[in-house]
């Protein structure tokens, strides 16, 4: 197979929707590919949006991303609610995948939810089918956030960079307004309940935002976060599974924008040796969609590869079930959410290619 395959997911403009943003994609424990967006009606704007409505849609893909079936809506919240912002985690053990979004009242999007209220709810799906069907929703809002904090609007998970880790624990980045601030929450037994960790210190201060989580060769599982407005992004690193975290410090130089993370490789999986990457526009302005692999655990990303030359802002990665990245991403001024597989050649080229 080439090194890339590329295949259009999702087109703005047809399906009796405005745009598709915020990309999500899992692989399923059958190796099918789930594409998660939200499905905007009226126009562009975000949750809460005035005069918006936003379902929660899903398409999948059985032959590794070339092709993808009838997109399907997974919530329809009410017209002018929405449904936004998708994590998704696979439990490997169990193949049960569990799906955390937002329902948000017309008009009360992230910065006009009213603190101690249902404004903004968290709520949580399972699939035991590979994303097939799901289950009614679970609300698990007075876990995500202080209902008693006067000044807590909402919290939002991801999106994307959901991880189960090593030790079977189910861990959802999450951050929260107002101020912004990032943390995450997790699940010790399956799904079944769900707990809340402490802020990352010092998040607050830098408008920690939009992140996604990664867990390192040692256990140790690493947070990667947007400053409102920055420069880079921030990393921290936590040594308990996500429930303490130290200072942060200055991660990838990028247009801020949410970025994606991935464990790519492990030598105590067979690997010859660790690999992460990373994808995310890298400028000027939301474009030049690059992917960069660290051998360091993170520490550095040295090896940098062009997707794409084109308009892109958001995106999220999978590994799939071949050893190749697909991510998934948003090509051409929010025109369409494109699906993009990577492969060893692509990412880690022989000398003379």
């Amino acid at each position: 197979m080439s090194a890339i395959v590329q295949s259009d997911v999702y087109f703005s403009g047809r399906d009796g929707y405005s745009a598709f943003r915020i990309p999500v994609i899992e692989t399923a424990a059958d190796g099918s590919l789930l594409a998660f967006a939200e499905a905007r009606k009226h126009n562009f704007g975000d949750p809460g949006t005035e005069n918006n409505h936003i379902d929660l849609v899903l398409k999948r893909s059985g032959n590794g991303g070339r092709t993808w079936s009838q997109m399907t809506v997974i919530e329809n919240p009410g017209e002018r609610w929405s449904a936004a912002n998708p994590a998704v985690v696979l439990d490997c053990q169990s193949g049960r995948l569990w799906l955390h979004y937002l329902r948000c009242r017309p008009g009360r999007g992230s910065e006009r939810a009213r603190p101690g209220t249902d404004d903004i709810r968290n709520l949580v799906r399972h699939s035991d089918d590979n994303g097939a069907s799901w289950s009614e929703p679970g609300d698990i809002t007075a876990v995500c956030r202080d209902m008693a904090d006067g000044k807590w609007r909402c919290t939002v998970a991801g999106p994307g960079g959901a991880i189960q880790d090593r030790k079977g624990r189910l861990v959802v980045p999450c951050w929260k307004t107002e101020p912004f601030g990032v943390f995450a929450i997790f699940s010790e037994d399956r799904g079944r309940t769900w707990e809340r960790g402490d802020l990352v210190p010092g998040s607050e201060a830098l408008g920690g935002n939009e992140d996604q989580l990664v867990e390192l060769a040692d256990g140790r599982i690493m947070i990667d976060f947007r400053q409102d407005a920055g420069p880079h992004r921030w990393t921290a690193i936590s040594g308990d599974g996500g429930r303490t975290w130290p200072k942060p410090a200055p991660g990838q130089t990028v247009t801020p924008v949410c970025c994606a993370i991935e464990r790519w490789t492990l030598e105590s999986a067979g690997a010859d040796r660790n690999r992460i990457v990373w994808t995310g526009p890298k400028g000027p302005d939301r474009a030049n969609l690059a992917a960069r692999v660290s051998r360091d655990e993170a520490g550095s990303f040295t090896s940098e590869r062009l997707i794409s030359n084109e308009p892109a802002a958001y995106s999220d990665m999978a590994l799939l079930k071949d050893g190749s990245v697909g991510v998934l991403w948003e090509r051409g001024n929010y025109q369409y959410i494109t699906f993009t597989r990577l492969d060893r050649n692509f990412l880690e080229p022989r000398a003379g290619q």
